[in-house]
C-alpha cells in the first residue's frame, strides 16, 4: 500500500475510534503514522523484544520524523544561555523560574532514585494544565521546561519537563523515555514518562497521582516511545 493511502486509511480509524479528541490529539496522531506509515524508519535488522504496558517494540536511531521533539530539546539548551531577569509571575521563562527548579533539584540531589522520581513527577504535576491552542495558538506545540514552567502545558509538556528534570538529576538517557499512548478507556491520544530503575518500568502520568509500575496500568497501549538517542515502535 502507498503511503498516501495507507495515512488515509489510519486517519478513517482513528476517527472511528474518537482518537482526533482535544486531548493530546497530536501526540497519537503523529505517533500512529509514524508507526504504522514510515516502519522503514526502524532497523530491519532489530526483533522485537518485550516491552512495557505488555507491548513489544522495535527500535530505531532515526529521529528525523520527531522534529518538535528535538527541537524542544535544542530550545531548551539555548534558553537556559540566554536567561533574563524577571520574576517567577512572568509569562516568559527567566531566571526566577531556572532558580526555582534548579534549587529544588539541587534539594533532592541526595535522595534515592525512587524517591526523585515520586518528588520530580508530584513536582511538575502541580502545574496546571493548559491546551497548546490557548497557550501558543496552534493546535500541537512542544514545550520547553522552561516555557511549561512559565506558561504551563499540557501532557507532552508534563513529560518532557521531567524527563529533563531526571536528566539534570544523573538519570541515564537509557532509563528515561517519552511515551505516546493511546488511553483505552477515554478513547483519547496521551503522552507520559517511563523511567526504568531496577528492572521496573515505572509510569509518571499528569493523570495518575502516585508513581505507579507500569505492569498495573492496563488502559494505555503505547504507540511510540522516545529519549535522545532513540526512538521505539511499539505493538501489542
Amino acid at each position: 500500500m502507498r503511503r498516501s493511502a495507507r495515512v488515509r486509511e489510519i486517519t478513517i480509524m482513528m476517527t472511528r475510534f474518537g482518537l482526533f479528541s482535544k486531548l493530546c490529539i497530536a501526540v497519537v496522531a503523529m505517533g500512529v503514522v509514524l508507526s504504522l506509515g514510515t516502519v522503514g524508519h526502524v532497523d530491519a535488522a532489530k526483533k522485537t523484544v518485550p516491552s512495557f504496558f505488555n507491548s513489544k517494540e522495535i527500535r530505531s536511531k532515526n529521529l528525523k520524523p520527531f522534529k518538535k521533539w528535538t527541537d524542544a530539546l535544542k530550545r531548551y539548551s539555548k534558553e537556559k544561555s540566554s536567561l533574563k531577569s524577571g520574576n517567577c509571575a512572568g509569562g516568559e521563562f527567566n531566571a526566577c523560574h531556572y532558580k526555582k527548579w534548579i534549587k529544588f533539584l539541587k534539594k533532592i540531589r541526595k535522595k534515592s532514585k525512587l524517591s526523585q522520581i515520586k518528588l520530580v513527577n508530584a513536582f511538575m504535576n502541580k502545574v496546571k494544565y493548559t491546551r497548546d491552542q490557548r497557550n501558543w495558538g496552534k493546535k500541537d506545540y512542544w514545550a520547553t521546561p522552561g516555557q511549561f514552567m512559565a506558561k504551563f502545558g499540557d501532557c507532552e509538556d508534563y513529560a518532557i519537563a521531567k524527563f529533563v528534570s531526571l536528566r539534570l538529576l544523573g538519570f541515564k538517557n537509557s532509563a528515561l523515555r517519552v511515551v505516546a499512548v493511546k488511553d483505552l478507556n477515554l478513547k483519547v491520544g496521551h503522552a507520559v514518562l517511563v523511567v526504568v530503575v531496577k528492572g521496573r518500568a515505572l509510569l509518571l502520568d499528569n493523570q495518575i497521582k502516585q508513581v505507579v509500575d507500569t505492569k498495573s496500568v492496563k488502559h494505555y497501549r503505547p504507540v511510540f516511545s522516545i529519549n535522545a538517542k532513540y526512538w521505539w515502535k511499539h505493538r501489542t
